[in-house]
């Protein structure tokens, strides 16, 4: 029952415990041969001291209580700056005291951790350049950052709460994957990321957005750059040798009276000058039939088989190259780029790999 609370229960039972005390020196009182004077003092002294005691111990025993509850209470609206008064010894309730005390002090670091942790979360989603949204079971939007702001070309205020379809964001929530989106603050291939957590008991999803466009200008700026620098090193290879013969001949011409071996020398020139020309050549070819592959397919591939005809398109290729070297050793000779190229690209991918691996 409502009535019996814990304090008055406390009460009934001190008084109950001192209740035969009280009645045996009642009976003593009234037994013996003493005043009424007396008497009356007496039972007024053993009532009082009954009364007293019985409210001191009330109390002892509630207001412990009391200031547990009241910390519990200031714990529980978020106030860890409140502590018990410890008392002294080891007794229970000081036990009480210190675990409260101690309860208190780590839920007020866990907090401040949170704190931290938050604000350095809303800080890094603030100055990402990557768009983060959040939506909850019913994909309206809950959480956006700076970026996703720039992106849709509002502010947050007025993007909570619509639904991704009205934003243009419900194609970006199917899969995690490459595509072409575009969007008021921008148009371009976006790389789209998509989990699932759990906040209040609820499932939401978190959708990012990174933006490929620069990344993949980057990369084929840079592929573009060392492209030139190749065909640059290439050409000059080729053409350097060709200009310097070139100036030689020129000044056999204007030589008189000309040397004996002139003509030799004229047509070793040109041997030269023709040999350059058909490397350079062939090396042109080369990459443009490296413009005109197809896409690669994914297929199987029998790796024996690939190892055998990868060697023997090794030998036949050293042995074009030996071929194809000047004879006369006086003039200065490279080995020319060629267009020699596998009959299977994966051939040529895998070759020294295969090898190695059937060593």
């Amino acid at each position: 029952m409502a009535f019996f609370t814990h304090d008055r229960r406390v009460t009934l039972l001190t008084l109950t415990t001192a209740l035969p005390a009280i009645a045996l020196s009642i009976t003593l009182l009234w037994l013996g041969e003493y005043s009424t004077l007396v008497r009356m003092t007496a039972l007024v002294l053993a009532l009082g001291a009954w009364i007293a005691l019985t409210v001191v111990v009330r109390d002892r025993v509630a207001r412990p209580l009391q200031t547990i509850a009241n910390l519990l209470a200031a714990m529980r609206e978020g106030d860890f700056s409140v502590r018990a008064r410890e008392a002294p010894g080891s007794d229970p309730l000081a036990h009480v005291m210190l675990e409260i005390n101690t309860l208190a002090e780590t839920l007020r670091v866990q907090r401040l951790g949170a704190q931290e942790a938050t604000a350095l979360l809303r800080s890094v989603m603030a100055e990402i350049n990557v768009a983060i949204f959040a939506f909850d079971n019913e994909h309206r939007l809950v959480l956006v950052n700076r970026a996703g702001e720039r992106l849709l070309g509002q502010d947050s205020m007025s993007l909570m709460g619509h639904p991704a379809g009205e934003l243009g964001l419900q194609a970006a929530l199917g899969t995690s994957t490459i595509q072409e989106l575009s969007f008021p603050g921008g148009t371009g291939r976006w790389e789209t990321r998509r989990t699932t957590f759990w906040q209040g008991g609820t499932r939401h999803e978190l959708l990012v957005l990174s933006d490929l466009s620069q990344p993949l200008r980057d990369q084929e700026r840079e592929a573009w750059r060392r492209l030139i620098r190749v065909i640059g090193h290439e050409l000059n290879n080729s053409l350097a040798p060709i200009k310097s013969i070139a100036g030689s001949m020129e000044q056999l011409m204007k030589r008189q009276p000309r040397a004996e071996d002139f003509e030799e020398d004229m047509l070793r020139g040109l041997e030269v000058i023709s040999t350059r020309a058909e490397s350079l050549s062939r090396f042109m070819e080369a990459y443009t039939t490296i413009a005109r592959l197809p896409p690669p397919k994914r297929a199987l591939l029998e790796l024996r088989r690939g190892a055998q005809q990868a060697e023997e398109e090794e030998e036949q290729q050293k042995a074009i190259e030996t071929s194809l070297l000047p004879v006369n050793t006086n003039q200065p000779s490279s080995i020319p780029f060629h267009s020699i190229l596998p009959s299977s690209l994966r051939e040529s991918v895998f070759r020294k790999s295969i090898r190695t691996f059937f060593a």
